[in-house]
């Protein structure tokens, strides 16, 4: 074997190892069973109430920013090639231009929140639930600011309007960041090296 070749088949020189893949196979497939989950309707926008972004932010808060940004992006492409992986079992095309899109789209976007702030910003604080949950708040608003958006583009709506819609999911939203912030905290304490990677 030559130098060469022993740098091209280093770990290290892989964007992506197979762990990483696994794990965000995994989350992605989390992502996917959240969304069958407590699938409640709330409001009369068809948005409904779902587990989703529990595993949304803990995507990010476990895997870091790179990982859970593309595990997300995984669960987006399941279901637009037309596995069943949104909230109640829809897929398609279709999904991406409904009431829901706004969040949709901005599911990858707040793991990649999420998982900076607690990769860089937190940093060796992560084993702390409080710091891991203001991180979750962050990446929270960014999502729902996505749905206002998507709320307005898709229905019509106006600002006002919309975010009287989008207000119904922040309770609950706020409850998951906090449970995700608490076993967050916890896989960071059991497995320290977790960030480390990627």
């Amino acid at each position: 074997m030559t130098m060469t070749d022993s740098v091209e088949t280093s770990p290290k020189s892989r964007l992506l190892s197979p762990t990483d893949l696994a794990l965000i196979a995994a989350f992605a497939a989390l992502i996917a069973v959240a969304s069958y989950i407590a699938a409640i309707p709330v409001g009369g926008a068809g948005v409904p109430l779902t587990l989703q972004t529990f595993a949304v932010l803990l995507a990010g808060a476990v895997l870091g920013p790179v990982r859970g940004f593309l595990a997300n992006i995984l669960y987006l492409l399941l279901g637009l090639v037309g596995l069943p992986v949104f909230a109640e079992h829809t897929s398609g095309a279709a999904v991406f231009t409904g009431a829901t899109a706004g969040y949709l789209y901005t599911f990858p976007v707040a793991a990649l929140v999420v998982g900076f702030l607690v990769k860089y910003v937190v940093a060796e604080r992560r084993t702390s639930a409080l710091w891991i949950f203001l991180a979750c708040l962050v990446a929270t608003v960014v999502n729902h600011l996505g749905g206002v958006v998507g709320l307005q583009a898709v229905l019509g709506f106006g600002w006002e309007k919309s975010f009287s819609i989008d207000g119904a999911y922040w309770l609950g939203d706020v409850v998951k960041s906090a449970i995700v912030a608490l076993v967050a905290a916890e896989v960071h304490r059991a497995f320290p090296p977790l960030l480390r990677r990627r």
